[in-house]
C-alpha cells in the first residue's frame, strides 16, 4: 500500500511498500528517499551499481540518485519526500542531515539499525500511517513533524556510525559542511584549498580531521563528487564528452578524459558503451 500527501505548494510525502509502482508512476528525481528493509532482503540498483540490503538495514538517497528495485524478498518501507514538503537546506540547523544522510556522491549511507532505533522508527511510521488516514487540515503539519523526527533519529544513528563519543562534535560538523560545499561548488572549485578557505581552516587541518574519522581524504571527496556527476551525465544524457567536460568545469576535454581514466581505470568511451548496454 502507498500513502500519499501533497499540499498547495506541491509538497509531497509518500510512504510505500511498493517502490517499483511509485518509481514507475511518479516523477521521483526530485525526491529524497529512505529505504528500510524490515524483513528478508532486497537488491537495489543505485546509479547503475547493485546493492543488497538485509533485515533492518536502511539507506538514504538524494534526488540525484537513480534507483531501481531489482528484487525484493520480504518487507520494506520507502519514505519519500521533496524539498517543497520539507527542505533539508532551510531546516539544516534543525536536523543537521545535509551532507551526511544526503549528498551527491555514490558514497551512500547504508547502516544496520539497532533495536532501540527500530522501535523508535516503527513508532514514527505507525503515527504517519494514522495521519495519512485522518485527512484533515492539520495532516500536513503533523506529517512534517513526524518526518523531522524520523530524519533526526537517522541522523543520530549516522553520527554514531561515523564517529565515537571521544571525538568532538565540531570536527564532525566541519566534515558535514565540507561535503555540503563540495556538492555546491565542485564544478568550479577542484582544490582542497578553496574549501579550506571557506571553512576558515588550513588544508592540512581538514586532512587531519578526515583522517581522524577514517574517511577518504578531502581531495578524494572532491574527485568522487566530480566522477559521480560525470557518470550520471554520461549514462543519462545525450551530451557529448566535450559538452560534459564543459559542464563539469574542465577547460579541455583531454584533461577531463585523463581525470576520468585515472579515477575509473577505463576510458570514457569504453565506460559509456559498457554501461549503456
Amino acid at each position: 500500500m502507498t500513502h500519499y500527501y501533497t499540499n498547495s505548494l506541491k509538497g509531497i510525502i509518500l510512504l510505500t511498500n511498493n517502490l517499483p509502482a511509485v518509481l514507475a508512476g511518479h516523477k521521483t528525481n526530485d525526491l529524497y528517499k529512505f529505504i528500510w528493509i524490515q524483513e528478508g532482503k532486497a537488491t537495489l540498483v543505485v546509479d547503475h551499481v547493485e546493492k543488497t540490503l538485509g533485515k533492518d538495514e536502511f539507506i538514504s538517497l538524494s534526488p540525484l540518485h537513480d534507483i531501481k528495485i531489482k528484487k525484493a524478498e520480504g518487507k520494506y518501507i520507502g519514505l519519500l519526500f521533496n524539498s517543497e514538503f520539507y527542505s533539508i537546506y532551510k531546516h539544516d540547523e534543525e536536523v543537521s542531515c545535509n551532507g551526511l544522510l544526503f549528498n551527491g556522491t555514490s558514497r551512500i549511507v547504508n547502516m544496520q539499525l539497532p533495536e532501540i532505533t527500530i522501535r523508535q522508527l516503527y513508532e514514527v511510521i505507525d503515527k504517519m500511517r494514522d495521519e495519512f488516514l485522518l485527512n484533515d487540515s492539520l495532516e500536513g503539519e503533523m506529517l512534517r513533524l513526524l518526518l523531522k523526527r524520523f530524519i533526526i533519529l537517522c541522523t543520530r544513528l549516522a553520527r554514531e556510525h561515523f564517529s565515537d563519543s571521544q571525538k568532538k562534535e565540531s570536527g564532525f560538523d566541519i566534515i558535514r559542511q565540507y561535503s555540503i560545499l563540495v556538492d555546491k561548488h565542485f564544478k568550479e572549485k577542484k582544490r582542497v584549498a578553496d574549501y579550506a578557505e571557506m571553512l576558515h581552516r588550513s588544508p592540512k587541518t581538514l586532512s587531519n580531521i578526515f583522517a581522524s574519522y577514517q574517511l577518504p581524504s578531502p581531495l578524494r571527496i572532491i574527485h568522487e563528487r566530480i566522477i559521480t556527476e560525470a557518470k550520471r551525465l554520461l549514462l543519462k544524457s545525450p551530451a557529448s564528452v566535450k559538452e560534459i567536460a564543459t559542464i563539469l568545469g574542465f577547460e579541455h576535454v583531454c584533461t577531463f578524459s585523463r581525470f576520468f581514466k585515472h579515477i575509473m581505470g577505463e576510458n570514457i568511451s569504453d565506460y559509456r558503451r559498457r554501461n549503456s548496454k
